[in-house]
């Protein structure tokens, strides 16, 4: 657990700081001025407001207790153990087998569950889909992807202009002298990519992290362990539709909606499932 913790740390950290460096390489200080207070502002905005987009994005309807008593039950019953107040609670209107949590702070939080994961899954491995969702909302995971698919969302959009200013003729502003030719497709298109496998590699440390903490938390591992297996196979048959199909929010739920494979797998937002369900049994509770 402390290991996935530091490995967020660092990426974090680099981030950060490749973001700073590409304000400074677009416009020196003002370049890094001008970076700094968009990450603010952004940051700020997602904070407080992600979540409601989110779920208004993906259709969520909020349930009520005399709407949904076992799954209310049951997230009672995790919230409790977590020691975090109850979250809202809401099902997406679909066939997709997928569950995510979202919210700024375990005070102002949701957590979300599609009608095919409450149809596909018994009580024991909704269970630990809640454990896992209730670990995110604990650990902080929400603000922590926000600030971080933030930060990469801003670099990125630094080189979409770069590209363009490379096509209409330069960096303008930029007060270096001849030569910048290797700086601007570094700026371009190399660190974006570098951005966006630091972001996703954030994601797959919460994820483990997340099963570890569900584990911890209900003393448990099987039903974590077989509500994967399930969702993992039944992913491959149900796409999220017809909802949107963004990466951008991927990272939010339980599996990723999306596939992936070899050298595809380094742009996931989830470790491979193998992985995780081979981690979640090694655990020693």
């Amino acid at each position: 657990m402390i290991k996935n913790q530091i490995k967020t740390v660092f990426f974090l950290a680099l981030l950060t700081g490749l973001l700073l460096g590409v304000g400074q390489l677009v416009g020196g200080r003002g370049g890094l001025t001008i970076a700094l207070f968009f990450a603010v502002i952004m940051n700020f905005g997602a904070y407080w407001w992600s979540d409601k987009i989110v779920l208004a994005m993906y259709r969520a309807k909020p349930v009520t207790e005399a709407e949904a008593p076992k799954l209310y039950s049951i997230v009672r019953e995790v919230s409790s153990l977590a020691n975090i107040p109850m979250p809202k609670v809401y099902v997406l209107p679909t066939a997709h087998s997928n569950a995510f949590a979202t919210g700024r702070s375990p005070g102002h939080s949701a957590v979300a569950f599609t009608q095919g994961i409450l149809n596909l899954l018994n009580d024991n491995e909704l269970k630990g889909v809640i454990a896992h969702e209730l670990s995110h909302i604990k650990n902080r995971d929400t603000l922590i992807q926000v600030v971080a698919a933030t930060i990469a969302g801003i670099i990125s959009f630094v080189a979409f202009m770069a590209r363009w200013a490379a096509i209409f003729g330069g960096m303008g502003g930029r007060d270096r002298n001849g030569g910048g030719i290797l700086e601007l497709l570094v700026l371009a298109i190399v660190t974006p990519i570098i951005a966006t496998l630091i972001q996703l590699a954030i994601s797959r440390s919460r994820e483990y992290l997340a099963d570890e903490s569900a584990a911890k938390t209900l003393h448990d591992s099987e039903g974590l362990v077989s509500a994967l297996g399930k969702i993992h196979a039944d992913v491959k048959f149900k796409p999220l539709r017809p909802m949107s199909t963004t990466q951008s929010t991927a990272h939010l739920f339980i599996a990723n909606p999306f596939k992936g494979s070899g050298m595809l797998s380094l742009f996931m937002t989830h470790p491979p499932m193998e992985k995780r369900i081979s981690r979640l049994k090694e655990i020693k509770l």
